[in-house]
């Protein structure tokens, strides 16, 4: 708490705290939402299983507009990847410095699940264990990669996509839309190759619109020096557009290519209804399923790969997030809310990569001291069980988390770019090099079969490219590579 009530009292004034709670929220409306609609049953041996509970409550499908939150996250992500690579290279900072920097608090904590997970599947399948059990386990544990595949993937482009956004502005995430279409037409009518490029293109599309926002917040439209604003008491004004390294302040463009996002009252209301009307529209009456989260047995998925009714959706949200902005502002002011949005955010990525872990080891000991329940879904037993069941989860998280969540706070504390010369091509080359190795890793053992035999959980050339490329990018953080 001592620890809290310090970085509360160090927050810089123009830090948008919004953005800290809006991370803290969509990851814990993530755990949640895989808690709560998890079933767990037997197979025909008896043993423990588990899946969605989605296909037997479709009355609950449109609540996951609201419960489907990575859009939120992608969001916030393109503001604070904006934010920090701007303030780097305000302190004379480059792209790779910036990559490397980044890597720390995204990969360490990654790391550390796949080798512990690695370790105990090692050791499971010494003592005998059926490799094709060691996987399904293995792969449960790991589903929150497949997310970071995405994420990371939208990292590594954040310098390039940064400077498109500075020249063309909203036209960016408005052509990926439209890129996202055309894959949505080759999934419904073929060929379907042509969607596997919206993993990509739909994250990046909301991944621009936190530019965007970012852009809004730093370089304020310029106010009429005749008639100025009286200020608020203890209202801080945000940083001037003059520290933006990015560029000089300049008028924003009109139209598409305008830079800054909208966040007026009346834009939340566009977005927001607009969002709402497209959804409907896409779904009610059009091919989409009106679920967003993977429902059983549905032959279309709206998250997987994005489609043009999760970007609706996503544009609802960003309306509500606009609406509720200023309550929002005004919660964080207080000294208690934002220390608890700072210790959620010191460990956000840990809780994240844990939670589904944290599952598997509660029904494992339920089951071994013959205590797990498998009430049938939707049944009064079910609900009742609900309670009990999301309370045991966060109490195995918590314990997980004080364990690995320091490797990921050590981590944040990590910032390469501090007093470093700028780096030479190789440095950059490798910094890239690295990430692709990490995103190749976590893109193999996410579409490696649930049943496949893999002794050690996930295939070995997966397991060796994620080594190498977190490898090198271990190496480049003790800084190697650079000039001076």
């Amino acid at each position: 708490m001592r620890r809290l009530r310090q970085l509360a009292e160090r927050t810089p004034a123009g830090r948008e705290r919004y953005v800290d709670l809006l991370r803290a929220l969509a990851i814990t409306m993530v755990v949640l939402g895989h808690w709560s609609v998890t079933v767990v049953g037997r197979d025909p041996d008896g043993q423990a299983t588990g899946h969605s509970a989605l296909g037997d409550l479709r009355w609950a499908y449109p609540l996951t507009w609201l419960a489907q939150v990575m859009p939120v996250f992608f969001l916030v992500g393109g503001y604070a990847n904006a934010a920090s690579l701007t303030r780097l290279r305000a302190r004379g900072g480059d792209s790779a410095g910036w990559l490397i920097d980044r890597s720390a608090r995204l990969v360490r904590p990654t790391s550390t699940l796949l080798l512990v997970l690695t370790a105990v599947a090692a050791v499971a399948w010494l003592r005998g264990a059926d490799p094709t059990q060691i996987r399904e386990v293995f792969w449960f544990a790991t589903i929150p990669l497949w997310f970071l595949v995405a994420y990371l993937a939208a990292v590594v482009l954040t310098p390039p996509m940064y400077a498109l956004h500075r020249r063309l502005g909203l036209a960016v995430p408005l052509a990926l839309v439209a890129v996202v279409g055309l894959g949505d037409l080759g999934r419904l009518n073929g060929p379907e190759e042509l969607s596997y490029g919206n993993y990509l293109f739909g994250w990046l599309a909301v991944h621009q619109l936190g530019f965007a926002w970012h852009d809004a917040r730093a370089t304020p439209p310029p106010a009429d020096p005749k008639t100025p604003p009286p200020a608020k008491a203890g209202a801080t004004a945000p940083p001037p557009a003059a520290t933006d390294a990015a560029g000089p302040p300049t008028p924003d463009r009109p139209g598409v290519r305008r830079r800054r996002l909208p966040t007026s009252h009346r834009a939340g209301l566009a977005f927001l209804g607009g969002g709402l009307g497209a959804v409907l529209l896409l779904t009610v009456l059009g091919p989409w399923p009106v679920a967003m989260l993977k429902v059983p047995d549905e032959r279309l998925d709206n998250a997987a790969p994005p489609s043009l009714a999760l970007l609706a959706v996503a544009a609802g949200q960003l309306g509500l997030i606009l609406l509720l902005r200023g309550p929002a502002e005004r919660l964080l002011r207080r000294s208690g809310p934002w220390q608890v949005v700072i210790g959620v955010n010191l460990v956000v990525l840990t809780v994240f990569l844990w939670h589904l872990t944290a599952a598997i080891l509660l029904i494992g000991l339920l089951d071994a001291v013959g205590t797990l329940p498998t009430p049938t879904v939707d049944t009064a037993a079910w609900w009742a069980w609900r309670v009990p069941w999301l309370l045991l989860l966060s109490a195995v998280l918590a314990v997980l988390v004080a364990i690995f969540g320091t490797v990921e706070a050590r981590s944040g504390r990590h910032r390469t770019g501090r007093g470093t010369p700028r780096g030479t091509p190789a440095r950059a080359a490798l910094a890239v090099a690295g990430y692709a190795a990490v995103v190749a890793a976590l893109l193999i053992n996410s579409t490696t079969p649930q049943q496949a035999p893999e002794p050690l959980g996930t295939p070995v050339p997966a397991l060796v490219a994620y080594l190498a490329g977190a490898g090198v990018l271990r190496l480049l953080r003790s800084g190697w590579g650079t000039r001076g």
